[in-house]
């Protein structure tokens, strides 16, 4: 019902290596423990026992660069995001109600619309430009 940090890196950290800084390592171990937090919230909510998947996680310069529709300024790159699979877009659904945002908000976490993330749940700990919550891409 949580995700782990050997999802989170997809084994990255090893074929990239070269890569991988202190601070990136850092801001990884946050961003997990954040969407945990997130997730443990979400899945009391909605009594949902779906397992949890991560569809991408840190994203070295040269992945990001072959990830189509990634912003070349991507949280991911400083593994300050998280994309998590949600195929029905239950978590999407959820995080747009009130206690969804409100779960963003104690868990200090923004989260991308989901009508820019179908199948996915965006999750990032670096602040929007317009401050919201739930942000349009």
């Amino acid at each position: 019902m949580t995700i782990t940090l050997k999802q989170y890196w997809k084994n990255r950290n090893f074929e990239y290596a070269a890569e991988l800084t202190p601070q990136i390592s850092a801001s990884a171990a946050e961003i997990v423990r954040r969407a945990n937090k997130l997730l443990v919230t979400y899945h009391a909510a909605t009594g949902t026992t779906e397992p949890d998947n991560v569809n991408s996680g840190w994203r070295p310069p040269s992945v990001n660069a072959a990830t189509k529709g990634a912003s070349k300024n991507s949280p991911h790159l400083t593994a300050q995001a998280v994309d998590l699979s949600d195929d029905s877009e239950a978590i999407d659904r959820w995080i747009s109600t009130d206690e969804g945002r409100q779960a963003l908000e104690d868990c200090d976490l923004y989260a991308e619309m989901a009508t820019a993330t179908p199948r996915w749940c965006h999750l990032q700990t670096r602040k929007t430009v317009s401050g919201r919550r739930i942000f349009r891409p």
